[in-house]
Order: C-alpha cells, then sequence, then structure tokens
C-alpha cells in the first residue's frame, strides 16, 4: 500500500530562501515571504535545466583550464609558461611535495569531482531516484561547502605577479588558463547554487510504506 511520506511539500510548507521563514500556503503557486517579501517557491523554478546549463559550460571550459598556461614567467628573457599540472610537477620536483598535493586537490581533483558530483545529482533527480535521499543531500553539501576552495591556484597567481612585480625580479603574468579555471570555478558555484537539494526528496514520495 502506498502512502505519502510527512514533507513539507505534503504538509503545504514552503521555506523563504532568503530569512528562512517557513510558511503554511494554500496552493504550490509562488508567493511572497510575508516577513522579508522575497519570492519563494516550493522548487526553484528550472532549477534542473540552469543547473545542466552551467554544468556543462564548466565542462567545456575545464579542458582549456587545464591545456593552456595559467601563469607565464618571463626571467631574463627567458619565457616559461605553466599549466596547473606542469606547476605542480614543479612543486613536487622541487621538494615542495605539501604545496604540490595542496594545489593538486584543491585546483584539479576538486573542480572535476565536483562536476561529477553534481552531474550525478541532476540525473539522479531527472530519473526520481529513491536511493540514499538523505546521503545525496549530504554529498550536495559537501560539495558546494569545499568548491570555493579550488579559487586557491588563481589567489595564488595573484600574489606571485603582485609580489614578482614589486620586487623587480622577474615579470609575471596570468595566462589564459586561469581565465578558463577561473570561469569553471563560477560555474560550478553557481550549478551549486541553482540546483535546488529539496528535489533530491521528490522522489521519496512514490515509496511504498
Amino acid at each position: 500500500m502506498k502512502s505519502q511520506p510527512m514533507t513539507a511539500a505534503n504538509a503545504s510548507l514552503i521555506n523563504c530562501h532568503s530569512c528562512g521563514l517557513l510558511t503554511k500556503v494554500k496552493n504550490k503557486l509562488a508567493i511572497d515571504c510575508p516577513r522579508c517579501s522575497a519570492r519563494i517557491h516550493f522548487r526553484k523554478p528550472n532549477s534542473v535545466t540552469r543547473t545542466w546549463a552551467f554544468l556543462i559550460a564548466a565542462y567545456v571550459l575545464y579542458v582549456p583550464a587545464n591545456l593552456m598556461p595559467i601563469m607565464i614567467v618571463t626571467q631574463l628573457g627567458d619565457v616559461t609558461p605553466d599549466t596547473i599540472l606542469s606547476g605542480v610537477i614543479h612543486l613536487f620536483i622541487t621538494g615542495s611535495w605539501p604545496i604540490a598535493l595542496v594545489v593538486f586537490v584543491a585546483s584539479i581533483f576538486v573542480p572535476i569531482l565536483k562536476l561529477l558530483v553534481f552531474t550525478y545529482l541532476v540525473i539522479s533527480v531527472q530519473i526520481k531516484s529513491q536511493w540514499r535521499p538523505k546521503d545525496r543531500t549530504r554529498l550536495y553539501r559537501m560539495s558546494e561547502a569545499i568548491g570555493r576552495w579550488s579559487m586557491v591556484d588563481i589567489f595564488v597567481v595573484s600574489l606571485m605577479v603582485a609580489l614578482v612585480k614589486v620586487q623587480g625580479i622577474a615579470e609575471i603574468h596570468a595566462g589564459p588558463g586561469a581565465i578558463a579555471f577561473g570561469a569553471v570555478v563560477v560555474l560550478t558555484i553557481l550549478a551549486a547554487m541553482t540546483f535546488d537539494p529539496r528535489m533530491v526528496w521528490d522522489g521519496a514520495e512514490n515509496t511504498d510504506e
């Protein structure tokens, strides 16, 4: 026998995205929050479509972000372009393996992991998966929290450009890969913002009890 679980949607309760107020409504149409007047919805409008758009754009830019130089060093007329991976290898060879590990995890591993996680979450929502919604919600929260730390590589490049220019040792410029990489990080953050984790629980409404 099928019975609907007690969810906020079934109880006609809607949570404000801005102030967090839980409001009881008569229907599932978008309304204005009675406390802050923000427009609220039971589910974010076009969440899946917008999330897919950001993810696809991030996948496309992920390739040049890793193949194109993120930093170009000019010293005594010698120009040396460095990609993220070549920078990691250089740090490892010179003995700075802890820094190499941090850069590898933050700039290579985390971005692709976040892309794969959100791809899985969107597909699971589209097929109305009922598999472990609590774990999938935790997966979303962890991915959303750690994704912004991928910008550490951009911060390092910015600091080095400023530091070297002040000391006059050499010239360092941000390469085109830095623009692509920064765009990937921003797009994954936007994907996390447009994805509605409440949709993960919508499949549970069809569970037999």
